[in-house]
């Protein structure tokens, strides 16, 4: 009997197989015959982007239909790169599903020439084509590209760091993990960025580190001989925990170069206790005549931050009790801690929008760009 069964499915098979084949051999090859030509705006017009205006629509795009052999749904996307570039670099603007126009947006027109290295302030010169393509195979891109002319503002400013979250029963925060809980950031060494350090209050009890709050990965976790261990992606095995036997200040530092940390109990019986700390300088918002406050944690009231903060090009500083009593800076962009980037220097700032984190136990400051 499991002979004739064995039989009856080796006969379907081989007739499956002629099937898949012979239906192969039948189906009509598509292949494109006419490429997608821009045929809106005029060529080499120009744009003076503004970021008041950054969800305004810059340019509505308009090409002729790509055509191919058979009549086929058409998928579309909008490219840009430098002028005279060979768009292996390019940037997408854009897709549409069948439509030959797409309405870009000054935001996002802008970010593109920025990541494409414009300057600023400064007319560029950008070559723009189209890609179309069947189920994203049978690609063809236009043959003449339309050149623009483009004067972008700052937008977003370069920032290829990773930063590092903690997470767990011992931090702020707890276990809940979305976007919007307010996690306590690692600060980060200015001069060496695989290093990160953050000294303040632990409960008892367990944390890791996340880079993406609202993401269980990547994630580092505790390993043996002061060793820390990622977790690449949440389909990679789950590391041990850090643990805080006893409640109190500690000092907590990883190398994610090396993979060593450290945890060591701090002594704050002497800190000062501040009513205020705010940032100050001509970057901010009061220049240097005022501070802008800083929200104090409720969780570790040395640790002090604000959500979003429109900077300018220029310096800053922070400082206590809206006077010069005390106050902190730093000699590197972004972030620092002691002997790694924070001293008495003035902050050197590029216009922005920040987060911002301090830590008035050691003038640690972390600045993340690029806010909404």
């Amino acid at each position: 009997m499991k002979n004739i069964t064995k039989s009856v499915i080796a006969l379907f098979a081989v007739l499956a197989l002629s099937c898949s084949v012979e239906d192969v051999e039948d189906r009509p090859v598509i292949q494109g015959v006419d490429t997608p030509e821009l045929v809106a705006p005029e060529n080499d017009k120009s744009y003076v982007l503004l970021e008041e205006n950054a969800d305004d629509v810059a340019e509505r795009f308009v090409w002729t239909k790509a055509t191919y052999g058979g009549d086929v749904e058409i998928g579309y996307k909008l490219l840009i790169d430098v002028k005279g570039g060979d768009f292996t670099k390019a940037i997408e603007l854009g897709g549409t599903s069948g439509a030959t126009q797409i309405e870009v947006t000054v935001k996002i027109l802008n970010q593109a020439v920025i990541e494409l290295g414009g300057t600023p302030d400064q007319l560029g010169s950008y070559d723009i084509k189209v890609v179309s393509s069947l189920a994203g195979i049978e690609k063809m891109m236009s043959e003449t590209p339309l050149t623009i002319l483009v004067n972008a503002y700052t937008g977003l400013i370069p920032y290829e760091f990773t930063d590092w979250y903690l997470i767990g029963a011992a931090v702020q925060g707890d276990w809940t993990n979305n976007a919007d809980t307010k996690h306590q950031p690692l600060f980060r060494s200015g001069t060496n960025p695989n290093l990160y350090q953050f000294t303040g209050f632990f409960k008892a009890g367990a944390f890791k580190l996340i880079s993406k709050p609202g993401q269980w990965a990547p994630m580092y976790g505790k390993g043996d001989n002061g060793a820390i261990v990622a977790r690449p992606t949440e389909a990679d095995p789950d590391p041990s925990s850090f643990e805080i036997a006893t409640e109190g200040y500690y000092t907590f530092t990883m190398n994610t170069e090396t993979l060593k940390y450290t945890l060591v109990a701090y002594n704050a019986a002497a800190a000062a206790t501040f009513t205020t700390v705010g940032i100050i300088g001509d970057s901010t918002p009061l220049g240097w005549d005022a501070s802008t406050a800083l929200t104090q944690s409720t969780f570790n009231s040395h640790v002090w931050s604000l959500n979003v903060l429109s900077l300018n090009d220029g310096k800053a500083k922070f400082r206590a009790n809206n006077a010069w009593d005390v106050s902190w800076g730093g000699n590197t962009a972004f972030s620092g801690f002691p002997n790694n980037g924070a001293s008495g220097g003035d902050l050197p700032v590029a216009k922005s929008k920040y987060k911002i984190y301090f830590n008035d136990l050691d003038g640690s400051y972390l600045m993340i760009p690029n806010q909404e």
